[in-house]
Formats: structure tokens, C-alpha cells, sequence
């Protein structure tokens, strides 16, 4: 399931310290992993939080943060079914009228528009790309799943469409993704070891493993959790 907002180990969390004067100590390195879907909407917001705390606090630390594959539906239809009528018949009209609403004010608040409109369904291929891009580099990866959240949550494109996915790669200049996906075996292997290792211990998403889980975040949480987080894990 996606999560909304809990903390794990609310109590490591202190009052940020700081520097003792006249130093100028070399930045920290802050590694982040992130288990996640790409049809996960608080996966998105949490992208959306982070990437104010890594802006925040790029003065002080540096980053290496790399995304994990989750499939909430491992058996959802790779031909795509109608969005809205999907999330209707798993939750009730009720509920899913109140997340849509709830998930409309939180994408305002990052100046974007919800839009349910459009088809969901299987991700997998999705979690290949995302693989692909990580060989070429963290922050292309990082970058490939911003364009992959944009699409699908406020543009309405369907995240199984192979053009879609190409389309979001050719943005942020991840070379030979059309090679790589035409092949349904490249990638899958590392997919489901990762699958295995990231998904075991958790069960939602999205999950933050901040120095090897030195601390750990799940939900979307705002970006002044992340940095305590930071602080925390640099101990």
C-alpha cells in the first residue's frame, strides 16, 4: 500500500546541531534508498519533499540516493484498465472520491494538478527503465522518476505505454532505453532480486532508507523530516 505519513524511529530524531565555529569540515555523504512505485501517489510527494531537503542541504552534504522497485499490484493487467473505474471497484466510490480529493489538495500544494484520467496497470516495465537508467548514473535514475511520476499522476499517460517511457527517458538523456526494454528479460532478473531484498520488511510505500537504515522514513513526509533525518544519520 502507499503511506501517508508515519515516522520509524521517531525517537532518534534531536535538534539539529551546528557547525562548531571556525571549522569547515568536507561535506558528509548521505546515501538514500528509496523503495517505491511509479503509480504510488504519495511516492511522488514523497520525491517532491526530498528533493526540497537535498536543496536545502546541498551545503553540507553530499548525495547519492537510488530508487528500489515495489509493485502494489504484481498482477495488474499489462494492457491497462481505466484508472478511476479501478480505484472505485478496490476501494468504493466513497473512498476514492475522498483520496482523490485529499491527493488534488496535496498536489496543489506542489503547484501540480491530480488528474485520475487515463489507465493504470502493471509497472514492471517501468521498474526496468528505472534500473537501465541507474547503470548510467544515480541522479539520471533520480531524474527518470520524476518524469515517470509527472506523466502518469498529472498528464495521464499510462505508465505500462512503451512510448511514454521512452519518451520520459529521451528527456533526461538516459541512452539506448528502446534496446534495452525490447528485450522483456533485460533488467528483470535485477528487478526481482531487488523486488526481494527491498520489499521483504516493509509493507508500504514509499520507504527511505537513509544510510543503509541507519534511519528509516516511510510516507510522504515534509522535507524538515528529512532533514532531522540527514542530522541523525550523520551522528
Amino acid at each position: 500500500m502507499c503511506v501517508c505519513g508515519f515516522i520509524l524511529r521517531p525517537s532518534i530524531f534531536k535538534t539539529l546541531h551546528k557547525t562548531m565555529a571556525g571549522g569547515s569540515a568536507a561535506k558528509k555523504l548521505i546515501q538514500i534508498d528509496i523503495v517505491s512505485d511509479t503509480v504510488c501517489p504519495w511516492c511522488f510527494v514523497g520525491k517532491k519533499n526530498l528533493d526540497k531537503a537535498l536543496e536545502a542541504s546541498r551545503d553540507r552534504y553530499d548525495f547519492e540516493v537510488r530508487w528500489h522497485p515495489f509493485q502494489l499490484n504484481p498482477n495488474a493487467p499489462k494492457e491497462g484498465v481505466d484508472k478511476k473505474r479501478y480505484y472505485e471497484e478496490k476501494f468504493g466510490s466513497g473512498m476514492s472520491g475522498r483520496m482523490e480529493s485529499r491527493m488534488s489538495e496535496i498536489f496543489r500544494g506542489h503547484d501540480l494538478e491530480y488528474n485520475l484520467s487515463g489507465l493504470t496497470g502493471n509497472t514492471l516495465d517501468s521498474h526496468r527503465l528505472i534500473y537501465f537508467a541507474g547503470l548510467q548514473g544515480h541522479e539520471k535514475q533520480h531524474e527518470l522518476v520524476g518524469e515517470l511520476f509527472l506523466g502518469y499522476f498529472t498528464q495521464e499517460k499510462y505508465i505500462g505505454d512503451r512510448e511514454f517511457l521512452l519518451e520520459s527517458a529521451r528527456k533526461i538523456g538516459v541512452e539506448g532505453p528502446a534496446e534495452f526494454l525490447e528485450d522483456p528479460n533485460n533488467g528483470l532478473n535485477e528487478v526481482n532480486e531487488e523486488l526481494k531484498k527491498y520489499t521483504k520488511d516493509i509493507n508500504g510505500v514509499p520507504h527511505f532508507l537513509i544510510n543503509n537504515g541507519k534511519q528509516e522514513l516511510s510516507g510522504g513526509q515534509p522535507p524538515e523530516v528529512f532533514l532531522r533525518a540527514f542530522e541523525a544519520a550523520t551522528k
